[in-house]
């Protein structure tokens, strides 16, 4: 349910509308597509974290598999991610507020939400496990809702807003690619990001009794309901209203309900979709804050972001978190069209960098199982080594593309050699503070760890 809820959130309930207006229903493969990436690398998430289940999750696995500096990359780089993904997520919550409070200004309503969040994240773990159970049950509930309802709207080919619908809302309006393969490509950068989230579940098995029993039955039901959720959500909106009907100012779901003329309805799904943006935001909260003690703990991170409550919540790591989500409430003040599309193109950088080395793991899990140093899980990455370099491949795929995308995308694109400076210059900082340790005696000491 954790997982289940910090992958549906803004990049469905929101960031479909926007894309809907910009390629039509080709969206629907972009979902796809993406979705099947998410499944490799879920599985391969899997087969390590039956390895070994810790709360560090893929940045351990980085610094077994691939070497010490890879754990502190991948670290900081899930943070950026999920730092940029809750700045987009208190930006929905202002912009869905707008419907109910037009004249109150996005920065308050995303200051009131940051203080809310920080606050649950800080008492316990529990809390935050119950509070992210029931966010995941409205939401999850609410979708289902959707599906059966949008089903038979097109069954009955209910008029909604001037038009049918039925499928000649794809064949009359420009077909299945209205604005060109292209565009369609263009959004695949937004779509992995509305999938990211779904490999917390590496992260909550180091606090899950019996991990070897629970996760591959829970990662198997993560991919599966989150495909269907996200392809047949996508697919039902095509089908309801014409692609152009839609657009970024509102939700997709809200848009269909209120050309339904039930105004009541509208409102109650804005209510859901604003559940949704607190439940992932709060998610960010959770494992930035595991991310950050995993790193403090290497001395990769400020001393600060490893300090543990009493309640065991890693206390500095959330509020090093919600600093930087005031800056998304700043940005929120100074640029409120633009934070959206801003804080989702960075994030999708974390997201693919992530994704790509829990893959490259897997695939240095296996080869050392072949050469016979370590047992490999029974819970394996189907088609490897083959489906990794595929996943690998696709991923490389969608940086290119945000080059030649809005400009929000090319800024993301062109900041990446800022970022990897960063990062080096950051390494040669951790290092220049530690006794000197060949880099394999350290790669060893950590695997045996």
């Amino acid at each position: 349910m954790i997982a289940i809820g910090g992958a549906i959130g803004v990049g469905l309930f929101l960031g479909a509308g926007g894309r809907l207006a910009a390629a039509g229903p080709a969206l629907i493969f972009s979902y796809a597509l993406c979705g099947l990436a998410a499944f490799f690398v879920m599985r391969a998430l899997g087969e390590l974290v039956l390895h070994r289940a810790t709360t560090g999750s893929f940045v351990e696995y980085a610094r077994e598999f691939i070497a010490p500096w890879a754990g502190f990359a991948s670290g900081w780089m899930y943070w950026l991610n999920w730092a940029m993904t809750g700045i987009a997520e208190i930006t929905a919550v202002a912009i869905y507020m707008h419907r109910w409070f037009p004249d109150l200004p996005q920065w308050i309503t995303a200051l009131v939400a940051l203080a809310f969040l920080v606050v649950i994240n800080l008492l316990s773990v529990k809390l935050f496990g119950e509070l992210e159970f029931w966010f995941s049950v409205i939401k999850v509930t609410a979708i289902i809702a959707f599906l059966f309802t949008g089903i038979a709207l097109v069954v009955k080919g209910t008029e909604i807003g001037g038009s049918t619908a039925g499928v000649h809302n794809i064949t009359e309006t420009g077909g299945l690619f209205p604005a060109g393969v292209g565009i369609a490509l263009m959004t695949l950068q937004a779509v992995i990001f509305a999938y990211s989230a779904i490999e917390l579940v590496g992260i909550a098995a180091g606090e899950t009794k019996d991990p070897h029993k629970v996760m591959p039955k829970a990662i198997n039901g993560v991919v599966y309901r989150i495909a269907v959720f996200y392809v047949g959500s996508v697919l039902l909106l095509t089908l309801l209203l014409p692609w152009h009907a839609y657009s970024g100012l509102e939700s997709p779901f809200v848009t269909v309900f209120s050309q339904l003329g039930i105004g009541w309805v509208g409102d109650v799904m804005n209510a859901v979709v604003l559940t949704a943006a607190l439940s992932s935001c709060n998610s960010g909260l959770y494992s930035t804050g595991r991310i950050l003690k995993s790193l403090a703990q290497k001395g990769e991170a400020p001393a600060f972001t490893g300090k543990m409550s009493k309640n065991h919540v890693p206390y500095g790591g959330v509020l090093f978190t919600s600093v930087v989500y005031l800056a998304g409430v700043v940005l929120n003040y100074l640029v409120p069209k633009e934070a959206f599309d801003i804080a989702i193109a960075i994030a999708s950088l974390g997201v693919v960098a992530t994704w790509a080395t829990i893959i490259v793991c897997q695939m240095r899990l296996r080869e050392a199982a072949l050469r016979g140093e370590i047992e490999r899980p029974s819970y394996r990455m189907p088609g490897a080594p083959y489906t990794n370099w595929a996943t690998l491949g696709f991923l490389a795929l969608v940086l290119v593309l945000m080059a030649f995308a809005g400009t929000a995308e090319r800024v993301a694109f062109w900041s990446i050699p800022v970022l990897a400076i960063v990062l080096v210059v950051g390494w040669k900082a951790v290092q220049s503070r530690r006794p000197s340790v060949p880099q394999d005696e350290e790669r060893v000491s950590v695997g045996q760890s």
